[in-house]
């Protein structure tokens, strides 16, 4: 594990001491910095202590661990990332005001259970900060995830006494995800016997739309927020021109590939795999209960599911492709294409950060206003854009697996954002006639375009 690794590892593990804080912060009558302190020392100390502790005593058992050391930590943070998952869709914790020895003493124990199996993880895949014995570099990434638990359950506490308990699910959905990414990016470092993803670490670049989605999903919080006809083309519009944007560049991109053959038979296949990519968000689109709020149409079979859940769906299924996409530009700059310089995978994750802004929105602010909890809208916007990172890195392990793959996956990823751009966000854009949302469109499309080919 390098540096930005170990950090996002200290930021999902710290979510679960985030939780706990932010109803502490609740139950006080009065939060200082005292007490913020309090709870960060107590939840920082054993968050860095546990995994030392995992750490020595896995070294004990270091030969049995190194034989089955990437299933073991692909496991291990996949079982807690997975429970963390679990545990946002729980009633909400409750806590009282105690902040004494006893009282704080458990509650450190039981939110840092999951840091000590980190710790054997450290065994099985080392850390790597410095030029260092791997007992150095240890002691680094649990200082690490110390100071960054501390600095969280301090601020959890603050926003636990002043918003309540509203972020909590939601960032147990992150903290989860987190931890499932890293297990997967570790299992995917340790069998890349070629070295082929020479920089591992860039991998973490598919988590940068979840930055679009968790402010979108944040306007759950708003009291008196409305969306307007003029607001909802406008950011259907931005939204649609995103993804006609990275299909016209997925669509181009196999075209201009020196390596590859511009013969019939290959032009034959990416036809065919963009179809196939029409057929299968078809095919989710139709056989998925879900609701496309704005436009007033349920899709799919007849379901139980409650209206909220419905909702989400819709955007997962939406950010299934472009999942796809990013994971094929990221497969290509691992490969060292040389159509992909090394900003263009980071200018399109920014474009998809940018444009799950208004879908998030479009999710968590229709939930909220049917009279849910603020807190569950916030849990909803959040989960329906997981699904475009955790598409991404499975786009990302087949195509460094498959090369031969790669221009298909990108013409698969064009023909299913194509469907989804006409069956969904053009309708929506169009809903009240407004040609803001149309300029939009054509705004985003040609920004984001230039944007990848600059």
């Amino acid at each position: 594990m390098k540096l930005l690794e170990v950090f996002f590892l200290s930021v999902g593990l710290a979510m679960d001491a985030f939780a706990v804080s932010v109803c502490k912060g609740l139950a006080l009558k009065k939060a200082t910095v005292r007490e913020w302190l309090i709870c960060g020392v107590w939840f920082g100390l054993f968050q860095g202590l546990m995994p030392l502790l995992g750490y020595l005593l896995g070294s004990g058992f270091a030969t049995i661990i190194n034989a089955i050391a990437p299933w073991l930590a692909f496991i291990l943070l996949s079982i807690i990332g997975i429970n963390m998952i679990r545990e946002a869709f729980g009633s909400e914790e409750e806590a009282d005001d105690d902040l004494g020895f006893k009282t704080m003493l458990m509650l450190a124990i039981a939110t840092s259970i999951d840091a000590f199996a980190i710790g054997i993880t450290f065994v099985a895949i080392p850390v790597r900060i410095l030029d260092a014995s791997a007992l150095t570099n240890t002691l680094l990434a649990v200082s690490m995830i110390a100071i960054i638990t501390l600095i969280i359950s301090s601020l959890g506490v603050m926003i636990g006494h002043k918003f309540g308990t509203v972020y909590q699910s939601g960032a147990q959905v992150m903290g989860g995800t987190i931890l499932l990414f890293i297990g997967l990016n570790s299992l995917i470092s340790s069998l890349d016997k070629f070295d082929l993803m020479n920089d591992p670490d860039t991998i973490f670049g598919l988590l940068i739309p979840l930055i679009g989605t968790v402010i979108g999903a944040s306007f759950a919080f708003l009291k008196n927020s409305r969306i307007s006809s003029n607001t909802n083309s406008i950011l259907s519009g931005l939204s649609a021109g995103t993804m006609l944007a990275l299909s016209a560049r997925a669509l181009l991109n196999p075209l201009f590939d020196k390596e590859s053959e511009t013969s019939l038979p290959f032009l034959v296949s990416l036809f065919v795999f963009f179809w196939l990519g029409v057929l299968i968000q078809y095919a989710l689109d139709r056989y998925v209960p879900h609701t496309h709020v704005y436009i007033g149409i349920e899709d799919g079979p007849d379901s139980d599911l409650k209206s909220e859940i419905r909702m989400m769906l819709a955007k997962v299924i939406h950010h299934i492709p472009e999942g796809i996409f990013l994971g094929a530009v990221y497969a290509m700059h691992f490969l060292e294409s040389d159509l992909v310089k090394s900003p263009v995978a980071l200018v399109a994750a920014i474009a998809l950060s940018v444009q799950n802004f208004p879908e998030a929105f479009f999710v968590s602010l229709p939930i909220r206003q049917q009279g849910l909890k603020s807190s569950r809208a916030f849990l909803m916007g959040i989960i329906s854009g997981i699904s475009l990172p955790l598409m991404g890195l499975i786009t990302v392990i087949v195509n460094v697996l498959f090369p031969l793959l790669l221009n298909l996956t990108l013409a698969m990823s064009a023909g299913a954002m194509i469907f989804a751009v006409i069956e969904e966000l053009i309708p929506q854009m169009l809903a009240d006639h407004n040609r803001k949302g149309t300029f939009a469109l054509i705004a985003s499309f040609s920004l984001t375009l230039l944007a990848m080919f600059l």
